[in-house]
């Protein structure tokens, strides 16, 4: 396992401040560019490394919805895109990134196919169409019937939380989780955690709406948030929280911490993703692991079959998997 050490010596900064970065401490004052140094250093010397093939066999687009500050909060993105860069680079494809707000300089260029990362809108999927129609969507769906799709399956990873709670016995479970920041209205399907875990402790009589929070996909929000169920239940509160990221999840720690509630004897925290800095936190968080590069490995083989002329569209749906560490029995 790679050691904050390593992540360190490689990101040219001191132990302390890859400790601080990771657990997204507020009190540290360092660049947005050291941070992402450090979240991709953390990335990559966790990622198994393929060998470089030199021919570009094809020159692709990557379209990111997310700015690359906000990539920052929901690192899920940034190992996605790790997840295609590395492919790209082991099939000798060309890849030219787009960020939000950066997007205007696809139209100058000519792409064979192009990688949409995240969620677009209609006229935002027409804008792409124009410039290639081989386009595969990650991490959403807009229409499985027209575009290539990798997505990762919330639904059972939800469950699979719940269930491990009920099986311990808590009869009182929280929600604690986010809302795309833009407030994009035509993402329909972002909430997916938020309405199974809702549907199914209904189902089993053990729903309680005012356990659920929910803001934006931070750490400083999980700290909010977990901070909020803190006054407003007290002694009643919650004896184990489902997390809709880590990157909450480590808010959700802090906050917990700060108010000298015990993890996990008092407390249960579950996340989801399973991101690099995971098994670096104290407790080390127990989390759904999500497998992000996967994903953005799996959307470069099917635009591959798409460039050699594949005419069905593919939905491809990647399992999750219940990682048990020190924030949960």
């Amino acid at each position: 396992m790679t050691t904050i050490k390593e992540i360190a010596e490689k990101a040219g900064v001191s132990i302390a401040t890859v400790s601080r970065v990771l657990n997204y401490d507020p009190e540290l004052s360092v660049s947005d560019d050291t941070k992402q140094r450090v979240f991709e250093t953390a990335e990559k010397l966790s990622y198994r490394k393929k060998p470089k093939v030199k021919k570009n066999i094809a020159k692709i687009a990557l379209v990111h919805w997310y700015t690359e500050n906000e990539e920052l909060d929901d690192l899920h993105y940034m190992s996605i895109r790790f997840g295609i860069e590395n492919k790209c680079e082991e099939h000798g494809i060309h890849v030219t990134k787009f960020f939000q707000g950066t997007e205007k300089g696809l139209a100058e260029e000519q792409f064979q196919g192009i990688v949409a990362l995240g969620y677009f809108d209609e006229q935002q999927i027409k804008t792409l169409k124009k410039i290639s129609k081989k386009i595969v969507f990650v991490d959403s769906s807009p229409n499985e019937e027209i575009y290539d799709s990798v997505v990762s399956d919330y639904e059972s990873a939800t469950k699979k939380v719940l269930d491990h709670f009920i099986s311990h016995g808590h009869q009182n479970i929280g929600y604690i989780g986010g809302r795309e920041r833009n407030k994009r209205p035509f993402v329909k399907d972002m909430f997916t955690r938020e309405k199974i875990f809702k549907t199914y402790l209904s189902e089993k009589s053990l729903f309680q709406k005012e356990y659920v929070y929910t803001g934006d996909f931070s750490a400083e929000e999980g700290f909010n948030l977990m901070n909020k169920a803190i006054q407003d239940h007290v002694d009643k509160l919650p004896t184990a929280f489902f997390v809709g990221c880590d990157t909450m999840a480590i808010g959700c720690l802090r906050a917990l911490h700060e108010a000298n509630i015990a993890v996990p004897d008092r407390v249960n925290i579950i996340g989801m993703n399973d991101l690099t800095f995971s098994k670096y936190l104290f407790p080390s968080l127990s989390t759904v692991k999500v497998y992000s590069e996967l994903m953005g490995e799996t959307a470069i083989d099917l635009l591959l079959e798409r460039l050699m002329n594949r005419k069905i569209p593919k939905k491809v749906v990647v399992s999750t998997k219940l990682m048990i560490r020190k924030s949960s029995l």
